[in-house]
């Protein structure tokens, strides 16, 4: 039976036997706080060394957080599982309303083993599971029309998330990502393409459980303080407003934007599709994740006439933030806001992860330019692939789904395997197998990057060191740059084991996270919390090496070093020597 306390139970899931049980860790909790911190240890004992990332030991771990469902923006679910893309660590952080529903279910984190011999979907309601039969669904390519059926069938309205994934998780893309709420994903590493491994279409959770407080009072009025410095909070305020697209236009001034595979820094025509040109134009809704008061995630609204019916239209919500007017705008040199959304919606409905399949079609523009690839139907590009023509781009992306011959079958499997194949690696913007995030800011967000301070999710700190460096160029020394990541990552575990949103991270300082833990009867001091980030990092260190990561020898892109930044040229010796620095820090931790 569940535990009084949600938090400590974990509910394990095998699809080999179709068979569950709950397990009370309290001990990992009290340990590890819970989220990343609790996610990596379970993954350490589940996932056998050197698993297939695509077989049966390779388990997905979702794990939430002491704060969610307590306090305002501790929204995020964190998952944890064997990526596809690099055969390493995959850390995926999603919103919308999953935390809240496991945390309601009763749980504090879900482990998921084995495969299923046929297509099956999970529906877990409280301290019940369901396996259902999947055989309907299984081979519909729209992750829209998965959700909207589930819906119709399941019950739990309002309390539950689907998490699911379209074509691109069965082919088993390997960035195929998961969807959770229509508008919120498991985006980067493959996720989907575990899900899909695994003939796990869909996972449906819902529960009505409720978290008690020792000090009601006290908690009330904490909770008020923390609501209100987030809605009169400035960067808040932004989020709100215009959402992380507001970024294209300063980073594209900054010439610190990547456009056209990152040929250059800077797109003439990021005006267009800048946060503020959208918005104007086509913003149509905000959502909210479950808890956040801030409703950052913004919905685009745009028309198509119907070809047989005069003045009739399709209206279609497409969700945006600056990541995906990157890897679908600029990358692409897409500047018809029209023709960014419809690409989009193509990438949301088949479920791959934007930025990936952004970055690797830019490098097969590339190599197509530079005749890498052949434009034959059986073996090449079957298309001539172009900048700024988004409907040539949407047919790729359907090919990348569908997979109709070797090239696209190699592109499927990420930026870094097919340069391999191909040639063209000098200019694969490939990060340890991961495509690029949208920052060429400078030397300290690549290092990061190579690093992998999440091996996976893209929210490090050193696009902020390369910004806060310029007003200071003195601190922009390897050594320097090394100790600020590695700090920054320090605290950033503890925030996603608390499965804080990391654009909260202004809210959550030290004594607002300390004050958030003693309400709900959690013991520690500023020194403890230190300590126990340094562990969790270490922790997924260790998983890491265990897989065979090494810094030392990564191999560093050299479009970066070619492409002037806003600290001008990127040296390589600056990167090696960074590396170096963040590598010893983490092998003492």
């Amino acid at each position: 039976m569940i535990n009084e306390d949600p938090l400590r139970n974990v509910l394990y899931i095998d699809l080999s036997k179709r068979s569950f049980w709950i397990e009370n860790r309290r001990d990992l909790f009290e340990q590890y706080i819970g989220g990343t911190g609790v996610a990596i240890k379970l993954l350490q004992k589940e996932c056998r060394p050197n698993a297939n990332p695509l077989g049966p030991d390779n388990p997905i771990v979702f794990a939430v957080g002491p704060l969610t469902g307590v306090f305002p923006l501790a929204s995020k679910t964190v998952a944890l599982f064997k990526s596809p893309l690099t055969g390493n660590l995959g850390e995926s952080h999603a919103g919308g309303r999953s935390a809240t529903a496991i945390r309601m279910a009763g749980y504090g984190a879900i482990v998921i083993k084995g495969t299923s011999e046929t297509p099956v979907y999970l529906v877990i309601n409280g301290d019940k599971v369901l396996f259902k039969d999947a055989s309907a669904l299984w081979g519909l390519k729209s992750s829209f029309t998965v959700g909207r059926i589930i819906r119709e069938q399941e019950d739990g309205a309002g309390l539950r998330t689907i998490m699911r994934i379209g074509g691109a998780g069965e082919k088993m893309v390997s960035y195929a990502c998961v969807i959770t709420e229509t508008y919120r994903h498991f985006g980067r590493l493959g996720l989907g393409a575990v899900f899909g491994s695994k003939k796990l279409k869909a996972v449906s959770v819902s529960g009505r459980r409720s978290i008690k407080v020792e000090t009601p009072k006290t908690y009330r009025e904490l909770y008020k303080e923390v609501f209100d410095r987030t809605v009169e909070s400035p960067s808040m305020k932004k989020y709100h407003d215009l959402g992380t697209a507001v970024n294209i236009s300063p980073l594209n001034e900054l010439k610190a934007l990547p456009t056209e595979n990152l040929k250059r820094s800077h797109f003439e025509e990021a005006g267009r599709i800048s946060g503020e040109a959208i918005a104007e134009k086509y913003l149509g809704r905000r959502v909210a994740c479950s808890h956040c008061p801030v409703s950052c995630i913004h919905l685009a609204t745009y028309r198509e006439p119907y070809a047989s019916e005069p003045y009739f239209y399709k209206t279609t919500m497409v969700g945006y933030d600056y990541e995906l007017i990157y890897s679908f705008g600029t990358m692409l040199k897409i500047s018809s806001p029209e023709g960014l959304l419809k690409t989009l919606d193509e990438v949301e409905k088949y479920g791959l992860d934007v930025m990936s399949t952004g970055v690797a079609l830019a490098w097969a523009t590339e190599a197509q330019e530079r005749h890498l690839i052949p434009n034959d139907a059986n073996n090449g590009a079957k298309i001539q692939l172009k900048w700024g023509d988004y409907n040539t781009y949407i047919k790729a992306i359907e090919y990348l789904t569908d997979q109709p011959n070797d090239f696209y079958k190699a592109l499927a499997r990420g930026v870094s395997y097919a340069s391999s194949k191909y040639g063209g690696s000098e200019f694969a913007l490939s990060f340890g197998g991961n495509e690029m995030p949208g920052y060429h800011t400078g030397p300290a967000a690549h290092i990061g990057h190579l690093i992998g301070s999440r091996h996976s999710h893209l929210d490090g700190a050193g696009y902020s060191v390369d910004q806060q460096n310029l007003k200071d160029p003195s601190k922009s020394t390897p050594e320097n740059i090394a100790k600020a990541l590695i700090d920054e990552e320090k605290w950033r575990q503890i925030l996603s084991s608390l499965t804080i949103c990391f654009f909260a991270r202004g809210i959550y300082d030290t004594d607002t996270v300390l004050k958030t833990l003693s309400v709900l009867g959690y013991k520690l001091t500023k020194d403890d919390l230190t300590r126990i980030g340094g562990e969790i990092l270490r922790e997924k260190y260790q998983f890491k090496t265990r897989e065979g990561f090494n810094p030392r020898n990564i191999t560093i892109p050299k479009r970066i070093l070619e492409t002037p930044s806003p600290h001008g040229i990127i040296s390589e010796d600056t990167i090696r020597k960074g590396i170096e620095s963040a590598t010893n820090i983490l092998e003492k931790l």
